[in-house]
């Protein structure tokens, strides 16, 4: 049964991608999970994997393309299928024909057949009639789903189990926002410049640092952010973290941001409202735990997402957080790379910064900034001024989420863990 591959959404507020190129061609073998095809967005070069097995029969759009978001791209079939199109509720036209660069799948008559009657394609728009599977229909009724809202994959059109969940996935990535939100205020193309300094350099903003500069712009204006400092005595988690690393491979050594990322996910089991997102109108508290980790790159920042930290070893955060970083600096990143992230960790320490406040990453409630670990003097039990190893954690939150009392609880958890660092194993 054929099968439409769209332009996937990488970020709750992408609009569209650029095929930057295609993997498979059409005639390949195609098993679920295999990289079709690499997608330019304004943050990344993405790989975008099948969700369906058989052969590449026809590519509907070239590389260089810009293609709106769930656009078709590429259709999948099984060997020998005969594709019709038109049963697809796909047009072909000239240009997308020649983007197959292999045998067609209709004769050549066929693709005329659109353009002696060009009204007739807004006539049959697929909202004049749903067509569900049983599955389908049924979740869509246990989760209040309208499904004029779903785009469906199957044939005609029609919507499957796996669009109900594609559906829930962009749900969770957008927020209904307040209404009206307030506009965003742009940034200005031309900034008065300094009196005085003859001359200058400038260089046009890149993609990404375009979306930073607009994103960051937004959640300051839109979201109430508040700020909790604590410093945390790590010479235990140093010490055990030595003890780790002496009896692993070099792939999987522990970093101490490995260490705040499984101390966080800890703490967020017993603090949900931290692991949430603001929706509008309701709060919604996230059943998985998948920290994000603020990446640095020559171009701008990005935010990688590990999944199910509160679930997984020390170890396995270790070497899932390397691979992740990898293919985020190489450029090469895939869809579960960028998405499904319910809370962020930025850290800093590495270039000897010992405190600083990160904005929230929308819809995101909390995020967390990691400082140095230093030896410091400090006051002991006993009164005397001691070596002592501390590093700042400050959290910054969404006052719409969250309120101090319950965030302080959560860093006060955090820190327990921390200095405790035996419960990071157990």
């Amino acid at each position: 049964m054929a099968e439409i591959i769209t332009m996937p959404k990488l970020g709750f507020d992408m609009a569209e991608g650029k095929l930057e190129e295609w993997v498979k061609k059409v005639g390949d073998t195609v098993a679920e999970g295999d990289v079709l095809a690499i997608i330019e967005t304004d943050k990344a070069s993405v790989e975008v994997t099948s969700f369906h097995s058989g052969v590449l029969h026809r590519l509907l759009v070239s590389p260089g393309d810009i293609v709106p978001v769930g656009s078709p791209i590429a259709v999948i079939g099984a060997p020998g299928e005969a594709i019709d199109l038109a049963a697809l509720g796909l047009k072909v036209e000239g240009e997308a024909e020649a983007a197959a660069p292999a045998k067609p799948v209709k004769p050549a008559p066929e693709k005329a057949k659109p353009e002696p009657t060009p009204a007739a394609a807004p006539a049959a728009p697929p909202p004049a009639r749903i067509l569900a599977s049983p599955v389908a229909l049924r979740m869509a009724a246990e989760l209040g789903i309208d499904l004029s809202a779903v785009r469906g994959s199957g044939p005609d059109g029609r919507i499957i189990k796996r669009d109900i969940e594609a559906y829930l996935r962009e749900r969770e990535k957008q927020p209904v926002k307040p209404a009206p939100p307030p506009p965003p205020v742009p940034v200005p193309a031309m900034p008065p410049t300094l009196e005085g300094i003859e001359g200058y350099r400038a260089e046009p903003l890149t993609a990404i640092r375009k979306t930073i500069a607009r994103r960051m712009v937004e959640s300051k204006q839109q979201v109430p952010h508040f700020y909790l400092t604590i410093s945390v005595d790590m010479a235990a988690a140093m010490a055990l973290r030595k003890q780790i690393n002496a009896v692993l491979p070099d792939e999987n050594k522990v970093s101490v941001n490995d260490l705040v990322i499984k101390a966080a996910a800890l703490a967020l089991r017993k603090h949900p409202a931290l692991n949430a997102s603001f929706a509008g109108d309701e709060i919604r508290y996230h059943d998985q735990i998948n920290i994000g980790m603020a990446v640095a790159r020559e171009t701008g920042l990005l935010t990688v997402v590990i999944k199910d930290c509160d679930k997984k070893s020390l170890a396995q955060i270790a070497h899932d957080a390397r691979t992740v970083v990898a293919r985020a600096r190489e450029g090469r990143m895939q869809l579960e790379d960028m998405t499904g992230g319910t809370f962020t960790v930025s850290n800093l320490g590495m270039f000897d910064v010992e405190h600083f406040i990160a904005i929230i990453n929308p819809p995101q409630a909390a995020i967390l900034a990691v400082g140095a670990v230093q030896q410091v003097p400090v006051v002991d039990a006993d009164g005397q001024i001691v070596v002592g190893t501390r590093m700042k954690l400050t959290l910054s939150a969404d006052h719409r989420v969250t309120d101090g009392a319950e965030a302080a609880v959560f860093m006060q958890d955090l820190r327990k863990i921390l200095e405790e660092p035996i419960r990071l194993l157990v």
